[in-house]
C-alpha cells in the first residue's frame, strides 16, 4: 500500500474531534501568520501611512485635508492600519491554512492543484486590492474633494479617513474572489453554468445595487468603476465554471 493511500485512509478515519483539533491548529496558524505580518507593518507603518494611505488624499484637487481630532487619535489610527495591514499582508497564508484543512475532503487528482488555486485566490485578492487603490480609490476621493459649496473646507478625520481606505480595500479584494467562489462552486457541484447565463439578468440588477451600496460616494462615475468590474467577473465566473464541470466530466471518465 503507497503513503498516499496511508494518507487517504488516516483522512477518511478522522473522527469529528479531530477535524475539530485540525481545525483549530489553522486556524491558530492563520492568527500566528497575522501577528508576524501585523509585526512587520509596524516596523514599516510610518512609510507606509505618509507614503501609501494619505498618497491619494494629497493627489486630489483641491488637496484634502486630514486631520486628528482625537488625544489617542493617532495611537488608534495607527493600530487599524497594524492590524488590517498585516490582515491583507497574511492573505497568501490565510488562504494557504483554508486549503489545507479542506485538503482531506479533496479527491487525490484535486489535491494536486491546492498549490495553483492558493495562488489565483491570493492574486485575485490582491488584483482586487490594487485596483480599488489605483481606480477607484482616486475617483471617489476626487468626488468628496470638489463636492458641496466652497464656503465649507473640507477637512477630514483622519481616523475616518483611513478606516474609509482600509475597510474599501478589503471589500475590493473580497469581492475579487468572485472566479475562484465560482470555481469551487462548480468543482463541487452546487454551481452550474447554466444556471448562471439562466439567471444573468438578475444577477446584473444585483450587482448594480451591490456597487451601490460599497461604493461610499453616490457618484454614478464611481459605481459604474465598481460594478463593471463585477459584470466583467461574473462573466469570467460563467466561463470558469465551464471550464471546472468540462475538467471534472474529463475526470469522471478517465
Amino acid at each position: 500500500m503507497s503513503n498516499n493511500d496511508l494518507n487517504n485512509g488516516n483522512d477518511k478515519d478522522m473522527g469529528f474531534l479531530d477535524h475539530l483539533e485540525e481545525f483549530r491548529w489553522r486556524i491558530i496558524k492563520a492568527v500566528i501568520g497575522v501577528v508576524v505580518c501585523a509585526i512587520v507593518i509596524a516596523v514599516f507603518s510610518d512609510w507606509i501611512v505618509n507614503n501609501i494611505l494619505l498618497l491619494p488624499a494629497r493627489n486630489t484637487s483641491p488637496q484634502l485635508m486630514i486631520q486628528n481630532l482625537k488625544p489617542y487619535g493617532q495611537f488608534t489610527l495607527y493600530l487599524e492600519v497594524i492590524l488590517i495591514g498585516g490582515l491583507i499582508l497574511s492573505v497568501p497564508n490565510i488562504f494557504y491554512q483554508f486549503w489545507k484543512f479542506i485538503e482531506p475532503a479533496l479527491m487525490p487528482n484535486e489535491k494536486k492543484y491546492i498549490s495553483l488555486i492558493i495562488f489565483f485566490t491570493t492574486f485575485c485578492f490582491m488584483l482586487g486590492v490594487l485596483f480599488v487603490y489605483y481606480i477607484l480609490l482616486p475617483t471617489t476621493l476626487g468626488f468628496f474633494a470638489t463636492f458641496g459649496t466652497e464656503t465649507i473646507e473640507n477637512k477630514i478625520a483622519a481616523d475616518e479617513y483611513l478606516s474609509f481606505v482600509l475597510s474599501l480595500l478589503l471589500v475590493g479584494g473580497i469581492v475579487f474572489e468572485l472566479p475562484m467562489i465560482s470555481y469551487v462552486l462548480s468543482r463541487v457541484g452546487i454551481l452550474k453554468p447554466g444556471f448562471m447565463r439562466k439567471y444573468r439578468r438578475h444577477a446584473i440588477v444585483i450587482i448594480l445595487i451591490i456597487a451601490g451600496v460599497l461604493t461610499p460616494s453616490p457618484d454614478a462615475a464611481s459605481q459604474l468603476l465598481l460594478g463593471i468590474p463585477l459584470l466583467l467577473l461574473y462573466e469570467l465566473s460563467i466561463l470558469i465554471c465551464k471550464f471546472a464541470q468540462k475538467k471534472e466530466l474529463v475526470e469522471s471518465t478517465n
